[in-house]
């Protein structure tokens, strides 16, 4: 997500007082409560990343609340920033400063193993069967990107998996994301792989996940963006990727 090149300048939080980060219990594996009861997932400790690497450990706070009083204790200064999937729209950008984005979803096929195509697909795939979920922004772009294929829809992604296992189709097209959780789940069994690369579209996906803070606060969403870059740049966060999304979707 972020250039290695990039020089981005570092703020000093030597006056802040604490810098409280508002995530949710409720959308695994980015934020959730483990067996234990605690809270965990890829946001919890992508918040203690940051805190390490902006050297605030000792600052650093993480509350989870419910999805509906994220943004009013946010507004009540009851937290400094939101890392809970908040997405990036122009509506939202009158109310929050937003980090840049740490985490795209790409789209991606997956096929048989045995079948699976590398790139350059399209032209591989010209009129072959390629399931897709009716009416989604996925469709959209298949269409769109690929029309020499033959686009097979689907009202639910089950069909749609039962099918390509069963050889009526050649491929799926879909969220990474939600591909790679399949794939890597006893359903999947070991049939299929992803083929071919990611696709990033952001004018049909969306522009990915950040973290939010007040409109009036960009100082600390550029802080933030320091901290991502650093530890993209170091590694840590594709190690914190790859321990909540062992198959990588991208």
């Amino acid at each position: 997500m972020w250039d290695a090149k990039e020089k981005l300048a570092r703020l000093d939080l030597a006056t802040l007082p604490r810098l409280r980060f508002l995530t949710t219990t409720d959308f695994p594996p980015f934020n959730f409560l483990d067996r234990e009861g605690r809270l965990s997932g890829l946001h919890v400790d992508l918040a203690r990343a940051i805190c390490a690497e902006l050297e605030i450990a000792d600052k650093c706070q993480i509350q989870a609340l419910p999805w509906g009083e994220l943004d009013g204790a946010l507004q009540k200064d009851e937290g400094e920033a939101i890392i809970a999937g908040i997405a990036v729209t122009q509506e939202a950008r009158t109310k929050y400063a937003f980090s840049r984005p740490y985490l795209r979803f790409p789209a991606r096929f997956v096929m048989p193993t045995t079948s699976a195509l590398n790139e350059p697909l399209y032209g591989k795939l010209t009129g072959k069967q390629i399931g897709v979920v009716a009416g989604s922004a996925h469709e959209r772009m298949l269409r769109d990107y690929f029309p020499n294929v033959k686009a097979a829809t689907y009202a639910s992604q089950d069909m749609m998996f039962n099918d390509l296992k069963a050889g009526k189709i050649a491929g799926i097209f879909g969220d990474g994301m939600k591909l790679g959780f399949w794939l890597a789940g006893s359903d999947a069994a070991g049939c299929c792989s992803f083929a071919g690369g990611p696709y990033m579209a952001p004018e049909y996906l969306g522009t990915g996940l950040a973290i939010a803070v007040k409109a009036n606060n960009p100082a600390l969403a550029n802080a933030l963006n320091y901290a991502l870059h650093s530890i993209s740049v170091k590694g840590t966060f594709t190690e914190l990727y790859l321990r909540y999304f062992p198959v990588s979707f991208y």
